[in-house]
Order: C-alpha cells, then sequence, then structure tokens
C-alpha cells in the first residue's frame, strides 16, 4: 500500500507543469525511499528523471515497490482541482486500478476526494551511468531561462561554450545572431566529481559519506597506532612552543589594551556632559560644532545601497576542467527552463560527446533533465 502526504499540492502542480510537454504517459515507481520517474520523449532526444525523497512528505508509507502508471494531462487537470496550499495525500492499494487523491483545506474544513485510473505502462528504467564532467555551471534559474527564451526568438539551436573567457551562449539565425557571455574573474576551479559531489550532500544532511565509511572499517587496525605516534608529536611540539605559547597571550593582552583605554574614552564624555550642564554656552557651541554623527549616517546610506546592490546582481559560477563547446536545440532548453518555479538556481554540466545535464534541485527531491548534443553543427 502507498500513502504519500505532501504539505503543499503546488509543490507537485509545479512539478507536473514542468515536464508534462516533454513526456506524455510515465510510471511514478514507487519504494521506501520515494517517488521516482524516469522517461524520454518522443524522439528519444531528451529524458527526464524526477525525484522526489520520502523525507519531503509529511507522511510517507510504500510496503513494497510499485509502479503507478499515469497519463500526465490527466493528473494535471485532477491536481488543478487543488489550492497550492492545501494538503494532498495519495494513496493506492497493492496491485490497484486506480490512484485515490485527497486534498485538505488548511483554513476551513473542506476535504475533497478524486479517483484516477492508472495505466499499464511498459517502459524500461534506464541506468544512468555516474558521469564526471568536464565543465559546471551554476547560475540563477530566471537568468537562464531568461537566455533560452531570447535566443530561441532568434534561431533553433544555441551553442553553449565553457572557456577561460567565461560561458558563452550563442544562437544563428536567418535574419539575426545573439550571443552572451556570463564572465567571472579570479581563478576557474576545477570541476567536482561524482564522488565529491555525493559527499557534499551526504554531509550537509549530518551523514557520514560512504568513503569516509569505507575508510573507517579498513583502518581499524592502524588507527590505535596512528593516534599514539600523534600523541607523542603533541608533547614535544608543547615542550618546544612554549615561549611561543606565552608570545601568543602577550599579543592578546596588547590587542585588549586598546579596547580598555576606548572604554576610557566612552567614559570621559560623560565627565565633559557633566560640566556642559554647569555652562549651558559650551554644550550648545559643541552640538552645532559636532559633525561625527552626519558621517556615521552618510556611511550607513552608503552600505546599505552597497547590500542592495550585491542582492541585484545574478549569482554565478563556474568550474571547469578542459574547453567545452556543443550545441543544443532550444525547444527543448526552453521547457526545461519551466523548472524555474521550484528552485531559484539551476545547475547545467557538460562534457564533449556527452548528453548535456540540467539539474533543477530542491528541497523535497530534483528535476534532471539530459538533452543530446546536435551532432554536425558548428
Amino acid at each position: 500500500m502507498l500513502e504519500a502526504k505532501l504539505a503543499e499540492a503546488g509543490t507537485l502542480k509545479k512539478l507536473l507543469d514542468s515536464i508534462k510537454e516533454l513526456v506524455t504517459d510515465a510510471n511514478f515507481e514507487c519504494n521506501e525511499e520515494g517517488l521516482n520517474l524516469q522517461a524520454m520523449d518522443n524522439s528519444h532526444v531528451a529524458l527526464v528523471a524526477v525525484h522526489l525523497e520520502a523525507a519531503g512528505f509529511k507522511r510517507y508509507r510504500c510496503d513494497r515497490p510499485m509502479p503507478l502508471g499515469v497519463n500526465l494531462s490527466s493528473l494535471t487537470k485532477v491536481l488543478k482541482c487543488a489550492k497550492d496550499d492545501d494538503e494532498c495525500t495519495l494513496k493506492a492499494a497493492d496491485e490497484a486500478d486506480v490512484l485515490n487523491l485527497v486534498y485538505e483545506a488548511k483554513n476551513s474544513d473542506r476535504i475533497a476526494e478524486y479517483d484516477m485510473k492508472l495505466m499499464d505502462i511498459d517502459s524500461d528504467t534506464l541506468g544512468i551511468p555516474d558521469t564526471d564532467y568536464d565543465a559546471e555551471i551554476k547560475m540563477p534559474s530566471a537568468e537562464f531561462a531568461r537566455i533560452v527564451r531570447d535566443l530561441s526568438a532568434l534561431g533553433e539551436s544555441v551553442r553553449i561554450e565553457v572557456s577561460k573567457e567565461g560561458v558563452r551562449f550563442a544562437s544563428e539565425g536567418e535574419s539575426a545572431n545573439g550571443s552572451i557571455l556570463l564572465k567571472k574573474e579570479g581563478e576557474i576551479p576545477p570541476v567536482k566529481t561524482d564522488k565529491e559531489r555525493k559527499a557534499e550532500k551526504a554531509r550537509a544532511r549530518g551523514e557520514k559519506p560512504e568513503e569516509d565509511e569505507d575508510e573507517e572499517n579498513d583502518g581499524d587496525d592502524e588507527k590505535p597506532k596512528e593516534k599514539k605516534v600523534k600523541k607523542e608529536k603533541v608533547k614535544k611540539e608543547k615542550d618546544a612552543d612554549e615561549d611561543v605559547e606565552m608570545d601568543e597571550d602577550e599579543k592578546d593582552e596588547e590587542e585588549f589594551k586598546p579596547n580598555s583605554d576606548d572604554e576610557g574614552e566612552k567614559s570621559e564624555p560623560e565627565e565633559e556632559d557633566d560640566e556642559e550642564e554647569e555652562s549651558g554656552k559650551k554644550r550648545k557651541k559643541k552640538a552645532n560644532g559636532s559633525s561625527k554623527p552626519a558621517k556615521k549616517a552618510k556611511t550607513a546610506k552608503g552600505k546599505g545601497k552597497a547590500k542592495k546592490e550585491e542582492e541585484n546582481q545574478p549569482y554565478f559560477e563556474f568550474g571547469m576542467n578542459s574547453h567545452v563547446s556543443l550545441t543544443f536545440s532550444l525547444k527543448y532548453l526552453v521547457n526545461f527552463s519551466k523548472s524555474t518555479s521550484l528552485t531559484n538556481m539551476v545547475e547545467l554540466r557538460m562534457s564533449n560527446e556527452v548528453p548535456l545535464l540540467v539539474d533543477y534541485d530542491f528541497g523535497q527531491g530534483f528535476v534532471r533533465y539530459y538533452l543530446a548534443p546536435k551532432i554536425g553543427d558548428e
């Protein structure tokens, strides 16, 4: 039996809106880890992979792995009956022919229930290999959507080139050509491997990466010896570096003294205020002649403007192991960009003669698109 409850139906609605034009019928593979969908478009040029984690649901139960064959356009129509903030519960019995959807309103006692017929879809899940890419681009999803939308008005394809100069999107049409360059100053970092990326995600969740667990299991016998050697070295270093530690303490004291002086300076104006109460004329002159508060106000305004400018600037970064230049169909990239409503950031990973990966990673899962490059276009 399957029972999956989402806190907001809007998440599922946005997810289906982003893939319904590429895929018509697909299987939701349900298991203990969550819901998975993998399908190709009719021309077998693009592949869509969707994953909703079990932890992202308010309540999740799946007794055994089961497929749910769904027509995405029909499911979209049923989901339109729910508000974005309604709680959505998906229910299906073992070997059931019907998917039950329940919408619960948060601000009222309204409960809506719908049944949708399931389909028998024969589809083989493709094993997507772990690939180490030569270039990686991370940018705002809205900026990516704008670029592909603007260039699609000029031509049918776009050339994405990653070099030391930056990332260039170029399109050539019959009447006009267009090129957009995203530059970033500084050194270009290398692209992280697939293992490093998985290890980072595991650490972010508070889990131990597989590599760390393997090292712990393999090095159990060697660790006690290493610890003893390290302890002896630490003792010797402590004996040899006692003078250095004293010097650092003296530096800390020296750094602390100016703070005490500042406190003394702060106390002096209080004495001056007492004297100013006795002589009202001096107090007026000092109040009129003091320009320090005005300067502070100006600097505060300047900092606020700088922060606003930093927030308005698009966040962009990229890594590169080698020069990459590939050409793709803009029609598909425009369809991919419909996932912008799910997350603010998008990642593009590229390698020569390898499909492009467009990754939209949001809090409850991810949507990944794989697009084959065009061959023969310069």
